[in-house]
């Protein structure tokens, strides 16, 4: 293989490599099409131009044929009127008329002919039209597809799920311990001497509320008189022994039930 040969063999496969990369099959299919639909106005043009051979073929036959008729005509009147030199000129007329009549229908029987295969070419033509533009239609769609899934395929090729599980367990890790020393701080401040005392104020103001209860019963009369006198030594006795609010609240129901027996 000589040196020429091999460089332009060379140069039509890079070409033909940078081609493929370049051609979008979708664009190609579409202007496919485009074309085809072109093509039809040029054959319906061509398919009219052989009918309008046909039609006049016809009338020329029917023109003759109405020639032919009105020779016979007139040579035998110029017969009957003894004419026989006119009746020979109206025969040599009639001789060629008929001959242009034979030729006229053969060209219009080639004519018939070639109109019906046109029409015939035109329908195949447009129905394997219709067939390869539905056919281009599908590939388009399925071009794009693989469009879509070229592009779904690069995407997750550079989605690497380790690196994102990482940075996943390392905020975890950092939320947990968050969370965590939130938790160890509320337990501390709720176990602290403030949070204690908090509770022994609470306590305190429960008992003063439970101690002025028993005086407003006290003093509409609602406590007995025994009633009274525990409840005084309990308040006399309340700096050192307070009565819980348990003990209280058994005392006011058991003030309540003797009340109702008397």
């Amino acid at each position: 293989m000589g040196l020429w040969q091999r460089i332009t063999r060379i140069f039509r496969a890079g070409t033909g490599a940078a081609l493929d990369k370049i051609e979008n099959p979708e664009l190609v299919l579409q202007q496919t099409i485009r074309d085809m639909r072109d093509r039809v106005p040029e054959l319906n043009n061509s398919v009219a131009q052989v009918m309008a051979t046909e039609r006049l073929l016809q009338k020329n036959r029917e023109n003759l044929e109405k020639q032919v008729v009105d020779l016979d005509s007139k040579i035998k009147a110029s017969v009957k009127m003894g004419r026989d030199d006119i009746a020979t000129a109206y025969i040599g007329q009639l001789q060629q008329a008929q001959v242009d009549l034979e030729r006229t229908s053969a060209q219009l029987e080639l004519a018939q002919s070639a109109s019906a295969n046109a029409l015939k070419a035109r329908d195949n033509y447009v129905l394997n039209m219709k067939k390869k533009t539905a056919e281009a239609m599908q590939l388009i769609s399925a071009a794009k597809q693989a469009k879509l899934q070229e592009q779904l395929a690069q995407t997750m090729e550079g989605f690497n799920i380790g690196d994102d599980a990482s940075t996943f367990n390392e905020m975890r890790e950092k939320i947990e311990r968050r969370v965590a020393a939130a938790e160890a701080k509320l337990q501390l401040g709720t176990s602290s001497v403030d949070s204690q005392m908090a509770d022994i104020e609470r306590e305190a103001m429960d008992i003063q509320l439970q101690d002025k209860l028993l005086a407003y019963k006290q003093e509409m009369g609602l406590l007995g008189a025994g009633s009274s006198n525990a409840a005084g030594k309990q308040i006399g006795a309340g700096s050192s022994a307070p009565p819980s609010e348990q003990e209280i609240l058994e005392q006011v129901i058991e003030t309540e039930a003797n009340e109702a027996k008397s």
